[in-house]
């Protein structure tokens, strides 16, 4: 299948280029257009209690947004600024669309700052603007410092954020990538090629996020997340590509020859790499959370298109230009990475406790996890929105600790004696202060409770919990900022496994089917889980407890934003399935061609060894480009993943790969008899037009990637023919029986 896929760019490589051009001019075109469309609000749970009672709420009496503005720097009775005052908000109340303007309200904590609080009219039709038009009549007051934030402009402030985040992070990027690229590769030709698939994935990524648009809301964090995928999976993508076509280029100088060779051995291993990794984002869409299901989808469909391009329009460019693409040097086979696990494989159980004890003491933090739905510290302190929460902070502390009501939807007209109980049972409560109750008529009644910690707390969680422990004779349900973290802490908690399994049962499945082995995917999962569980264990130690903060321009916030925690881990699990797979590749291939197992490991490390460590290190300046970005959830999900990959490519491919494949020895590649013929049916092969040198035989490289190598077992099942394993090895030469 991928031959003929590749078979066809080769043949008619203009017309591949053409389609590809014109996806991207699309996606340039038009996708761009999803900068307008995205939203900032994440965390919801769809059909939870807290969800329905905010639309049974939204029904009745619909949200207005608030405007927030601080006037301050100037002793609160300065009669110039009082008259100031007094005129802006007279014009501010004169916008249309301007629901309500509070009085000014003086800072009792420093008496040098004032408070104003502007409602838009949730009916109007332009509420962004008539939120500008209030925000200019508000900047506009004689004072030493102004700042207005909230509501539509806050939302377009994340929306600029994105957009300059995503500018940022490739211009920084993209200038190390391609000097990489050329000390890997040599040439400007060969360096370029990954460039251009990036290119492309980043088009194609905003066209699929624009299509996503039109069915579900698309957050901001999404645009720099596929972003992030689309440029380093092109890259890593094509890099194997090329890598592996100079090395094919090395002994036969025909292109097309080289090309399908290429896509023969590297295309299979990118195929099962973007497969493995779509199905680890595909794994949220078990989560009712929009925000994480169109997570997956999206950035599934980034993968396929990656992966779709580097299978296409890479060898397309290679039938043109690869005659100018100069062939890789010759391997020995004795390099660093060779006597690296050589060195291991002395000592397997020692390097295995050791590098397993380390990793598991990095990821300790994570026990300790508090995740949060945020506040405006996540924006950099450029932003309006920051600048009014440290406002907040200094003038109006008390305005920092309120983060909303607890509100309490009872299914019962406001008259009902049971309200009245209700609400005296609220307040009663110990984190509870004040209760009001709004009559939202149609036989529903709102109480608004205030309560006196945050919502993230543990005493918000239980009073919320207590409240709807409460005997009442109507239904009620419960919402508010508390509410939503309790449904979605618990929504995690329900879905987490179902999504772990999904991810777990389709990466096994796939590597089963690239490596035709039991134990190998197992042993995968086991250390992909050892990786990402210490990725997540510094995430938590520098962004909850602010160790070393400040290098990366953000600060110790107590918490870790409730996204970073979901797409790091299915992320990061998807991209140390993509290494795996490359060094399994090679390994399998110098197994197949008969080595014995820690021979094939050693040559294995030593083929894949320059090039996994120059994709680890692109990929990895790829995501470092969004840690210096200015969302702290989008750097905490930057760094995760560099230190995945990092800690993927170091520790997990130079220590605990060869420690355990020397463990397992033959057993690495053991195929119980029923699965064989399942295996035949699920594996990928790729005849190749020249033979497999194996001793002073030689087989076809479709025999050799169908039939894996056995351990010492009398018998094996192929079919109704019966194969026996002569030496521990299935070449061919045993005895075959009906």
């Amino acid at each position: 299948m991928i031959r003929t896929i590749s078979g066809f760019s080769v043949r008619r490589p203009v017309i591949v280029i053409v389609t590809w051009l014109a996806v991207v001019a699309a996606g340039f075109g038009i996708g761009i257009g999803v900068f307008d469309r995205l939203v900032a609000d994440v965390g919801t749970v769809l059909g939870s209690e807290s969800d329905d009672a905010a639309q049974r709420i939204d029904e009745v009496e619909p949200t207005a947004e608030t405007l927030t503005a601080i006037v301050s720097g100037m002793p609160v009775d300065d009669p110039a600024v009082q008259r100031s005052v007094a005129d802006a908000l007279d014009r501010t109340r004169a916008v249309p669309g301007i629901a309500e303007v509070s009085e000014a309200l003086p800072s009792a904590e420093t008496n040098e700052a004032l408070l104003i609080e502007v409602t838009l009219d949730p009916e109007y039709d332009d509420e962004d603007a008539a939120a500008e038009a209030a925000a200019a009549e508000l900047n506009a007051i004689d004072a030493p410092s102004v700042t207005v934030a909230g509501g539509p402009l806050s939302g377009a402030e994340f929306n600029t954020q994105a957009q300059e985040d995503v500018a940022r992070a490739e211009m920084l990027s993209m200038p190390v990538v391609l000097i990489l690229l050329l000390v890997v590769f040599g040439g400007l030709i060969a360096a370029g090629l990954p460039l251009l698939i990036a290119g492309v994935g980043v088009g194609a990524t905003f066209g699929v996020l624009y299509a996503f648009s039109a069915i579900t809301d698309v957050s901001v964090y999404a645009i720099q997340i596929t972003t992030m995928l689309a440029v380093g999976l092109a890259v890593d993508y094509a890099l194997l590509m090329v890598n592996r076509f100079r090395e094919e280029r090395r002994t036969s100088l025909d292109v097309p020859g080289a090309i399908a060779r290429t896509t023969a051995s590297a295309g299979r291993t990118v195929m099962f790499s973007g497969l493995t990794v779509a199905v680890a984002l595909a794994g949220l869409v078990v989560f009712p959370d929009p925000f994480l299901r169109s997570m997956g989808l999206a950035g599934a469909a980034v993968v396929l298109v990656d992966m779709a391009a580097a299978l296409t329009l890479l060898p397309a460019l290679l039938a043109l230009l690869g005659r100018r693409i100069s062939p890789a040097k010759a391997d020995t086979g004795a390099g660093v990475f060779a006597r690296v696990a050589r060195v291991v494989q002395r000592r397997p159980v020692v390097t295995l406790v050791t590098t397993g004890a380390a990793l598991v003491a990095v990821a300790a933090p994570v026990f300790g996890m508090h995740i949060s739905q945020g506040d405006p510290r996540m924006l950099p302190t450029s932003t309006a929105t920051r600048q009014m929460w440290d406002e907040l902070v200094t003038h109006f502390p008390s305005e920092v600790e309120w983060t909303g009501d607890i509100e309490v939807v009872a299914q019962a007209p406001a008259d009902d004696p049971g309200i009245a109980r209700l609400s005296e049972q609220i307040s009663g409560l110990p984190a509870i202060g004040a209760v009001e109750v709004d009559d939202l008529g149609s036989g529903l009644t709102a109480l608004y409770a205030d309560p006196l910690s945050s919502a993230d707390d543990a005493a918000a969680r239980d009073t919320v919990l207590a409240i709807r422990d409460l005997p009442t004779s109507f239904d009620i349900e419960v919402t508010g900022s508390a509410a939503q973290m309790v449904d979605y802490r618990d929504m995690l908690t329900e879905r987490v496994p179902w999504a772990a399994a999904i991810i777990v049962a389709g990466t096994m499945l796939l590597l089963f089917a690239f490596t035709g082995s039991v134990l190998l995917p197992v042993k995968a999962v086991l250390s992909n889980l050892l990786s990402i569980g210490a990725a997540l264990g510094i995430v938590v130690w520098v962004f909850q407890s602010g160790h070393l903060a400040g290098l990366i321009g953000t600060e110790g916030l107590g918490y870790v934003h409730l996204t970073v925690p979901v797409l790091v881990g299915a992320i990061a699990f998807g991209l140390s399935v993509d290494y795996e797979v490359f060094l399994l590749s090679r390994i399998r291939e110098r197994w197949l061609a008969g080595a014995d197992p820690q021979a094939a490991v050693a040559e294995g490390l030593q083929r894949t060894g320059g090039i996994v460590t120059a994709a680890a290190l692109v990929i990895g300046v790829v995501f470092a480009g969004f840690v210096f970005g200015g969302f702290a959830p989008i750097k905490a999900i930057g760094l995760g993943l560099v230190l995945a990959i990092a800690i993927d490519a170091t520790i997990v491919r130079m220590l605990l790969v060869p420690a355990t494949m020397t463990l397992l020895g033959r057993w690495n590649w053991w195929l119980p008899g029923p699965l064989q013929r399942l295996h035949a049916r699920v594996a990928l092969a790729e005849t190749a037009d020249r033979g497999v040198s194996v001793g002073s035989r030689a087989r076809s490289d479709a025999f050799a990637l169908s039939l894996p190598r056995c351990p010492p077992r009398p018998l094996l099942w192929v079919g109704r023919a019966t194969l026996c394993c002569q030496g521990g090895h299935a070449d061919g030469r045993g005895s075959l029986s009906g």
